[in-house]
This record gives structure tokens, C-alpha cells and sequence, in this order.
């Protein structure tokens, strides 16, 4: 680390120099940080300034209602770093089993567990502050690696390095950049690279609920015409986690009414497998805009996009995180498989981590697009056809065995 004075030595200016430069702390860059340092890379993560005054104690009581559905990728990457073990497991729940219904009184139904996929999960269940708590610990320890906290303002591109300047002078120099930094990525507009962006007209509700009944470790989901698609994951114990993908309407309403009323409308759909549900305290919702944006490019000159900064999906499949983790998996790869005479961001190598991430990401986005197109049109000849093809599905071992095997991120035999 180098540094130097600013006029009359009044501010301190900092030059970091590494090999990588990951901007975006949330769970995807800093998971980025400690698969790159764990590999011998020199890596800078930039990220926001935390939230101040708000201790792990005093939060860890409640149930953090934005939770992740990790599969076997997820877990495997998170376990080569260390981070699984650290997680605390009284708040994972395992998916053991997953049941999928249509709509109207003829409605399909779709069934998978883990026992057919001869699994320990489908998937778990995390919060979203137990997997950031687990690898803030990771990082404090991880070598090669220095974390800046402060905000980009201006991305300068040269032949062998990009160089990152901060809103406080400071300059960040890497031979790659890493863009992790979310859906409205600042480091791909910077890049000026095209996406296709189609807002899905609806909002993600979240908040979670106790039930009446054991889930026994059952997510259920349910597509209807013309309230969207209502999710309940199970949480530890008698706990479940609602994500509802509600028309813009319907949403607004969801999120204004009393949770109690909220509880009620989803209790339409949970009594005959869990019994009905109930507000859990201190009582907590969000709700977040649902698109699809899908970058012409997730590479530019010696810059790297990951996660929801390379691609975001519908939440339907609950896969956008495990999307992010397999971005990290194959950058990683990537960078340590590159021939002696390579840095780390040369175009060969970028173009090694695109075309490792095509085909997962483009079957992703098309299955998840498709079906939230084909259960949100009214057409009643189309809801009959779709109740049969879930029927017609479960039925079908191959079928399902397929598509179970991209849940879990592994090819099933």
C-alpha cells in the first residue's frame, strides 16, 4: 500500500494497489473476496459503510424476513470457504420436500423431496443476517485481502488495470474489477453495457408467520391467475417465511393492511397442509420490485460482473442467489486455472467465466420468465393446460428428476 499527501497536506489520499477489486459488499462480492484471497489473489472489496450502532445481539432475537434458498452449489462453495460450519444452524432449515399447485377448483399439483433425489436437502433456508454474520467472521480472517469501506465515482480504464477513484479521493488499482454491486449495478453502467430490463409489473411481499401445524420441513408454492405466485418456506420450527410475487396492486394492499388481514389471506392457502397462520413478533414485512434484467455482456475490459449485477431473475424458483454463488464458483475457476502468462484479467479468462455461465444462467432466466408468462395469463383454455402439464409432470420420473436436479445445483445419475 502506497500513499501520498493531498495539497498542504490537509487529507491523506490512499493508492491501493491488488490483483482484484471487487466492488458491492453484499453476500455475493464478499463471498467473491474470500474465494479469490483463500486462492493466493490479492483482492480489495469495497463496500458501503455499515450501519452503525446496531449490534448482532440486539437484532439476533427476531426472524430476518428476507431469507435465501441455498442448494447444493451454494453449499459446497460456502463449505470449501469455511462459512458453512459458521452459520448458525438452529436458524437453517432444510427443504425436505416441495409441493407446487395451480390454480381454480382443477388445480395441478407437483411434488419433490429429497429421499427421490436421493439428497440430504432440496435446499436450506437461510436468513439473509445469518449468512452476512458467518462471512464478516470469514473475512476478519482471510488473507490477501484488505476491505475499504467508501463509494466509487469514477471507473478509468487502462490496457493492463482499471483504476477506481472514491468519492474521498482514494484510488483503487487492480488488474481486474469485480462488479458486485446489485441489480442497479453502478459498475455495469459505468461499462456501458446493454440489458434487456422488463419489469414484471409485481412486488416480492416478505414477512414471516407462525403456522398451526409442523411443515415438516415442506416448502409449498402456489400459482394462481390473478394474485400471482404465493411461497411459504420453512423456518425452523413451527415458522414459515412468506414470498409473495403480488401484482402491483395487490401488493400495495398486502403491504397497507394489517398483518393480521395478510395473515388471513394466506391462511386461504395454507390450512389444509399446515393449518392457518399467524403474525410472528416483533412483527416485520418488506416488499421489493420484481424485473428482469439480463445484460447483453456479464464481461467488459478487464471488469467481471457477478450475481444481480450479471443477471436477475423472478423468484419464483428461489434461484437468484444460487445464480450469484455459481458466478463466484466459475470466476474462481476461471482465474486459478489461467495459463502463468495470464493476469487475472485477461480476455481469454473473462471470456472462460462467460461462457462457463451461459448455459446455467440462459436456462434460468427462460424457465423462470416462461413461467411466471404462462401463470399470469387469464386465458382459461391456458389454466386448464397448465394444471395438466403439472399433473402430467409429477408423473413423469425423468421429468422430475430433471428439473430436480437443477434445483439442487448437481446433476442427478
Amino acid at each position: 500500500m502506497t500513499t501520498h499527501s493531498a495539497m498542504h497536506g490537509a487529507i491523506r489520499q490512499m493508492h491501493l494497489e491488488s490483483d482484484v477489486c471487487i466492488i458491492g459488499g453484499g453476500a455475493i462480492g464478499k463471498t467473491a473476496a474470500l474465494a479469490l484471497s483463500n486462492a493466493g489473489i490479492r483482492v480489495t472489496l469495497l463496500a458501503a459503510p455499515a450501519v452503525a450502532g446496531i449490534a448482532a445481539s440486539e437484532v439476533a432475537p427476531s426472524w430476518d424476513v428476507r431469507v435465501y434458498a441455498l442448494n447444493q452449489t451454494a453449499r459446497r462453495l460456502l463449505s470449501a470457504l469455511k462459512v458453512w460450519d459458521a452459520l448458525d444452524a438452529s436458524r437453517i432449515a432444510p427443504v425436505d420436500a416441495m409441493r407446487v399447485f395451480g390454480d381454480g377448483e382443477a388445480a395441478g399439483k407437483l411434488s419433490f423431496d429429497a429421499y427421490g433425489a436421493r439428497a440430504d436437502a432440496l435446499t436450506w433456508i437461510i436468513e439473509d443476517r445469518n449468512l452476512n454474520q458467518a462471512l464478516d467472521a470469514a473475512l476478519r480472517f482471510s488473507p490477501n485481502l484488505q476491505v475499504i469501506s467508501g463509494r466509487a465515482e469514477r471507473l478509468d480504464f487502462h490496457p493492463d488495470r482499471v483504476e477506481a477513484r472514491l468519492a474521498n479521493g482514494d484510488l483503487l488499482s487492480a488488474r481486474l474489477l469485480v462488479g458486485a454491486d446489485g441489480a442497479h449495478s453502478w459498475v455495469r453502467g459505468q461499462c456501458d453495457i446493454d440489458l434487456d430490463y422488463r419489469p414484471y409489473g409485481q412486488r416480492a411481499v416478505v414477512t414471516n408467520f407462525s403456522c398451526e401445524r409442523p411443515h415438516h420441513g415442506a416448502a409449498f408454492q402456489w400459482f394462481t391467475s390473478g394474485e400471482g405466485i404465493v411461497a411459504l418456506l420453512p423456518l425452523p420450527g413451527d415458522r414459515v417465511s412468506l414470498v409473495w410475487s403480488a401484482p402491483e396492486p395487490l401488493a400495495q394492499a398486502l403491504m397497507s393492511q394489517p398483518l393480521e388481514q395478510l395473515a388471513a389471506r394466506v391462511s386461504a392457502f395454507s390450512s389444509p397442509h399446515i393449518g392457518s397462520v399467524h403474525p410472528l413478533q416483533p412483527e416485520a414485512r418488506q416488499a421489493f420490485p420484481l424485473a428482469l434484467i439480463r445484460p447483453r455482456s456479464i464481461t467488459a475490459q478487464r471488469v467481471a460482473l457477478i450475481g444481480d449485477a450479471a443477471h436477475v431473475v423472478h423468484p419464483l424458483a428461489g434461484h437468484g442467489m444460487n445464480l450469484g454463488f455459481g458466478d463466484v464458483a466459475a470466476l474462481t475457476q476461471a482465474i486459478t486455472g489461467r495459463e502463468p502468462h495470464r493476469d487475472v484479467g485477461d480476455e481469454r479468462v473473462l471470456g472462460r467465466y462467460a461462457r462457463a455461465r451461459s448455459e446455467d444462467v440462459l436456462l434460468m432466466q427462460v424457465a423462470t420468465d416462461g413461467l411466471e408468462r404462462l401463470f399470469a395469463a387469464p386465458f382459461e383454455p391456458l389454466r386448464i393446460a397448465r394444471n395438466v402439464g403439472l399433473n402430467l409432470v409429477d408423473k413423469l420420473p425423468f421429468v422430475k428428476r430433471q428439473l430436480i436436479s437443477h434445483a439442487l445445483g448437481r446433476m442427478l445419475t
